[in-house]
């Protein structure tokens, strides 16, 4: 195994620079606010570094699946948090029972892996990872590509953090819930723009 710290510079600027405006980061900013942090992080890394593991083991394998199917799977998923978000966020009462329903790990974990997982399949990230595993070298790109996946996720997640400090519960779970809802709306456009 030979790794090449150029390599992973590149992989990681590239894939942090890609995944930044990217609708994941988002999704995971709003999990952030809404579940633990830490419990979020670990989801969306696990399912990151399984993508990484497809796009550099087996890159073809992204065009098995259709394109529109799993942006209709994204979008019901996205759609589906917005319904949790927006539905917990209009009761005063309801914040302290709603944040208990999800703080365990394994249904945060599970939300947040899910999440990523499907929504990422076939995204430019996972193509461009599979593009410099061809060229630069299958675990540099690996390493460098799930560093930058993983910073993003927990740059979404701080800021998630900051912001649920300073702005009322209510109303971050009404700003998260129309994230997500746009979030659906984008992807179901792009099944039909696409």
């Amino acid at each position: 195994m030979h790794l090449d710290p150029l390599a992973i510079l590149t992989a990681f600027g590239l894939i942090f620079l890609a995944e930044l405006p990217d609708k994941t980061m988002f999704a995971s900013l709003a999990m952030g606010t809404r579940m633990r942090p830490l419990y979020v992080w670990f989801g969306t890394s696990s399912a990151f570094v399984v993508h990484v593991a497809i796009a550099v083991g087996a890159g073809s394998l992204i065009g098995l699946l259709p394109d529109w199917i799993v942006k209709l799977v994204s979008a019901s998923l996205f759609a589906f948090g917005a319904f949790m978000l927006l539905r917990s966020g209009g009761d005063d009462d309801d914040d302290e029972a709603g944040s208990k329903t999800v703080t365990g790990f394994w249904p945060v974990w599970s939300t947040a892996f899910m999440a990523v997982f499907i929504s990422e399949w076939g995204d430019l990230t996972q193509i461009t990872t599979a593009n410099l595993a061809a060229s630069n070298g299958t675990w540099s790109t690996a390493i460098g590509s799930a560093a930058a996946l993983m910073s993003v996720s927990a740059l979404a997640l701080l800021a998630g953090q900051f912001i649920a400090k300073r702005v009322p519960l209510k109303t971050v779970q009404r700003i998260g819930g129309l994230c997500m809802l746009g979030l659906a709306i984008w992807t179901l456009v792009e099944i039909f723009t696409g």
